[in-house]
């Protein structure tokens, strides 16, 4: 069996509405900084440019990539309406988007199939 065979589905979430969906700001975002958040073991900070403004967002990604610098000047997408939450005494101003993590495989970004101006809304 390979490990696509072997990978089992969630199942599906509670049916939500479309006023639900319309509440998350998800916007397209380029990486434009990765630094190493010193107080953790998993966190690493981005900066990301939204076009009309930067971001600082912390994403727990540190151990999951030999070099962490291969995401610098990728676009990805991520939720940009969250109230700011502080972890190991750093800011985050939002969320990145990624794919795998909640299913215990190895996280890919969830990213646009070809350019788009940063700050583009997803929905």
């Amino acid at each position: 069996m390979t490990a696509k065979s072997q990978f089992v589905p969630a199942p599906v979430k509670n049916i939500i509405s479309h006023a639900d969906i319309e509440k998350l700001d998800v916007r397209v975002g380029t990486i434009e900084r990765v630094e190493d958040v010193l107080k953790s073991d998993k966190l690493l900070k981005l900066l990301v440019n939204f076009g009309d403004h930067a971001r600082q967002i912390l994403v727990g990604m540190k151990g999951e990539r030999a070099n962490t610098e291969e995401i610098l000047g990728r676009q990805a997408l991520f939720v940009i309406n969250l109230a700011p939450k502080k972890m190991a005494g750093e800011l985050s101003e939002g969320m990145m988007f990624d794919i795998g993590y909640a299913d215990g495989l190895l996280p890919v970004l969830a990213v646009p199939e070809r350019y788009i101006p940063n700050g583009t809304r997803a929905g």
